[in-house]
């Protein structure tokens, strides 16, 4: 899931403490470009007030208007935008990418049981496991199942929706740099939660991204205190290595799925030399670590590098092999 996803529930927990009526929606699938994937959400009030997203801006248009004209006012609808239209509900948009991009729509009335439902979603966006949010076609409620390590994002059976949630994506950096900076930036326009650690009170003070969280800690204390899940990335950006090593030795312990130290080739030797003999490190940890870390685009600049960074992290992601770039 994309921390954005995480602010869209926690924005509908808002809105339903406060009375109002929800429209949950959840890409299903997609057919040609979109900027959003299966699984991604927007949740909606009836004046229109929304959170989240589903295209480039125009469904969404269309889909707020509607909503305010009265329409969704089934429990459960599919809804498709662009293609031939088959599912209800369908509109007359035309997707200016030529695609196609399908729906679903469920209406969530402010009671107990929404509230409910809402926060075992909140509670899994920010734990450490997955589960599918299963909801009947037919208008029944939604239930929760346990998930499989990996799967895909949305499943379909007779009368039935299978919508994984899991934790959030995060990328948690280990120390204050420049491009650390450039790192946090880049991180968030693409979703991520990220979480910046590092004890020394004058680069905290120096570090100014909006929307990022920074904690007073060594890297390696917050890692080993549970601050890594599945879906969490760990770089290390400082080349200073009390803190890029010790974060190194504690992230490899951890279930995260991309772990990186900046440093040249030579740096990197002599790094691997230390974590084994300092660390003590196995073979198999030292595998897990990215470094160099980054693509080999010749990157220079602070911003190049945090480039570099961050296009392996989404690599490694989505399942990509280097010679398959």
């Amino acid at each position: 899931m994309r921390h954005l996803d995480l602010l869209v529930i926690e924005g509908a927990l808002q809105w339903a403490n406060q009375g109002h009526r929800l429209w949950l929606c959840t890409v299903l699938a997609t057919f040609g470009s979109s900027p959003r994937e299966p699984g991604a959400m927007l949740v909606a009030r009836q004046d229109g007030e929304s959170l989240g997203s589903l295209s480039g801006g125009c469904v969404e248009e269309d889909f707020l208007e509607r909503l305010r004209q009265g329409e969704f006012d089934e429990p459960v609808q599919q809804v498709r935008y662009g293609g031939q239209g088959a599912a209800p509900a369908s509109s007359r948009v035309r997707l200016p990418c030529g695609g196609s991009l399908e729906l679903l729509v469920e209406r969530l009335e402010p009671d107990a049981a929404t509230l409910t439902h809402l926060e075992v979603v909140h509670a899994t966006l920010l734990g450490r496991r997955s589960l599918i949010r299963r909801v009947p076609l037919d208008g029944r409620a939604a239930h929760f199942v346990a998930a499989e390590v990996a799967g895909p994002s949305i499943l379909r059976q007779e009368g039935l929706i299978g919508v994984r949630i899991g934790p959030a994506l995060r990328l948690i950096i280990a120390g204050i740099s420049p491009v650390s900076q450039a790192c946090a930036s880049f991180a968030s326009s693409l979703g991520f939660e990220v979480i910046v650690c590092d004890p020394r009170d004058k680069a905290r003070q120096e570090f100014m991204v909006p929307g990022v969280e920074v904690q007073a800690v060594l890297p390696s204390t917050f890692i080993a205190s549970g601050g890594c899940h599945a879906a969490t990335a760990v770089v290390a950006l400082t080349h200073d290595p009390r803190i890029d090593d010790l974060a190194m030795i504690e992230a490899v312990r951890t279930e995260a799925f991309y772990i990186g130290v900046m440093g040249s080739r030579q740096t990197s030797c002599l790094r691997e030399t230390r974590l084994r003999r300092s660390g003590g490190l196995t073979s198999e940890q030292v595998a897990r670590i990215h470094m160099p870390i980054g693509l080999g685009l010749g990157s220079k600049t602070p911003a190049e590098i945090a480039l570099a960074v961050m296009a392996d992290i989404v690599r490694v992601h989505r399942g990509r092999a280097r010679d398959a770039l």
